[in-house]
């Protein structure tokens, strides 16, 4: 008798099929990355349940025979000016309802709506040699960046480059919400965002004012995280800043997010001292936080080189990548 999935949208998420989640996601991950921390489920219920920035996000289950859910899917529809061709890809698949057609069948239907939204392109990230590189080759997704993912003993970080200010650059630091006076400047820093190195990959443009800095911050704040930002002044000027996020009940690790120098500042030493000042932010508010987690282009060379000598060392590898949704599988 052939093995039949059901392939169902889940339009809005309960307590329990927000547990059947974090099951296959926490699953999949003690399986795929051994010694990588799994997210929690209040984590994933958050994540879940709140509305992303400038995007929404369709959901589906994948259950067998005996009621199990054995895959989720997730995808991402931006619809910011600039990002509206853009969809994004989360596919899991429980370890133990592997090799019976669970993800290319959840796959299959990410691409159908993708093709309903008339996106142009879905990417995806894959862990380096895993079961979700093998499953987007095998379906017509191209390679096209390749990230190094650091991690950052945050007690032996060296952070003398914090001891000294660059010549005309103050420090400046926040919890949340950017601070009313400093949104203008803090919306136009983030723009420096847009010549990150992407690769191949579509990834279009994020267009930042102070209605899209305020509204991130909320998001995070929805979820119950801590989002900690450090910037550098020069007179009314943002020349750079770095943010941290330490997740909804997280005990260990925090998060990198944003950090960017514009560039007109660039070769002041910016990046290096921003970054140390964060971690000793980190040892000082929240001493609970052991380690830092960041991701880097392997072609942002500058950035890794900052990173590395902080204390940053890599610890894996993963593949961003993409389909052209009109003409891929599905």
């Amino acid at each position: 008798m052939p093995y039949t999935i059901a392939i169902s949208p889940l339009p809005w998420v309960s307590v329990e099929k927000a547990a059947a989640w974090h099951e296959v996601v926490a699953a999949a991950t003690e399986h795929d990355l051994p010694g990588e921390q799994p997210p929690s489920l209040k984590q994933v219920h958050a994540q879940l349940t709140t509305g992303g920035l400038d995007s929404r996000r369709l959901l589906w289950l994948a259950t067998g025979p005996d009621g199990a859910v054995e895959g989720v899917a997730g995808l991402r529809l931006f619809d910011s000016p600039g990002r509206e061709h853009l969809s994004e890809l989360e596919l899991y698949v429980h370890p133990d309802r592997r090799r019976r057609g669970v993800g290319s069948q959840l796959l299959a239907q990410a691409v159908f709506a993708a093709r309903v939204e008339q996106r142009r392109s879905m990417v995806g990230v894959a862990a380096d040699g895993g079961p979700g590189a093998a499953l987007c080759e095998a379906h017509g997704f191209r390679r096209v960046l390749t990230f190094i993912h650091l991690l950052l003993d945050v007690a032996a970080a060296d952070t003398r480059a914090a001891d000294v200010a660059p010549p005309g650059y103050a420090l400046v630091a926040w919890t949340g919400t950017v601070p009313d006076d400093l949104a203008g400047a803090f919306a136009t820093a983030k723009n420096a965002m847009n010549d990150m190195p992407t690769g191949e990959m579509d990834y279009g443009e994020q267009h930042w004012d102070v209605e899209r800095v305020r509204a991130m911050a909320r998001v995070l704040a929805d979820r119950g995280d801590i989002l900690l930002t450090v910037a550098a002044l020069h007179g009314n000027v943002m020349a750079g800043f770095t943010e941290i996020v330490i997740r909804a009940g997280e005990q260990r690790r925090a998060l990198q997010y944003d950090t960017a120098v514009m560039p007109e500042h660039r070769g002041h030493g910016l990046g290096m001292w921003l970054k140390a000042a964060m971690v000793r932010r980190l040892r000082a508010e929240h001493p609970a936080i052991t380690e830092i987690e960041t991701d880097n282009a392997q072609d942002n060379v500058h950035m890794l080189a900052v990173n590395q000598h902080l204390g940053f060392r890599e610890h894996r590898r993963s593949h961003e990548y993409q389909l052209d949704v009109q003409a891929g599988t599905g």
